[in-house]
């Protein structure tokens, strides 16, 4: 069976962006970025809110054509992780998005997060699923939807913010893996339950 994974780039006080929504600190350096690669692989379809959408389909814009020259501008880890997410199914819940502001390919909208139908989704699934964003983790958190945290905590404290995880949810974790990097990132990853 498929397992729906919440991964997220934290500050080490658990937020995925500042009090000003700036997350520039939590770029990955390519050492990072490769691991990051590494464990998306066996993800087969994302989940997301509207705000973590427009995020990240601005990898549907990096070349990654095998005969296409290397870009000087995109590094390699870069060019691999869009392979990775270009290749995967995408589905954006939102409100708020019109039909045409969705149009990277391989991308459902939908109107509202339906715990029946992500449920649906991911007993189907072949591939593991990824949720991303607070919001729409924390709806998925609450509803028992998730399996695994996957959390990558970047020595920094930006004191107010997003928080990476909901307020007054209790959740029992078991760690079942952690890596040190070299620039003090830190990954921890734990199963639900």
């Amino acid at each position: 069976m498929a397992r729906l994974i919440y991964s997220a780039i934290t500050s080490l006080d658990g937020f995925t962006e500042d009090a000003h929504g700036d997350f520039d600190w939590s770029a990955p350096d390519p050492e990072v970025h490769a691991f990051v690669n590494d464990a998306e692989r066996r993800v087969g379809t994302y989940l997301y809110g509207r705000r973590m959408f427009e995020t990240m389909r601005f990898w549907q814009s990096v070349e990654t054509s095998p005969t296409a020259p290397p870009s000087p501008d995109v590094p390699p880890e870069a060019v691999d992780y869009a392979t990775v997410w270009q290749a995967a199914d995408k589905v954006v819940f939102s409100a708020s998005l019109r039909p045409d502001e969705v149009t990277t390919p391989r991308t459902t909208l939908k109107r509202a997060f339906d715990v029946a139908a992500v449920r649906q989704r991911k007993d189907e699934a072949t591939a593991d699923l990824s949720i991303g964003g607070p919001t729409i983790a924390a709806a998925a958190l609450r509803a028992g939807l998730v399996d695994e945290l996957q959390l990558y905590l970047n020595p920094v404290v930006v004191g107010a913010g997003k928080a990476a995880l909901p307020a007054r949810l209790h959740v029992d974790l078991r760690l079942v893996d952690e890596h040190r990097f070299s620039n003090g990132v830190v990954f921890v990853r734990y199963a639900v339950g």
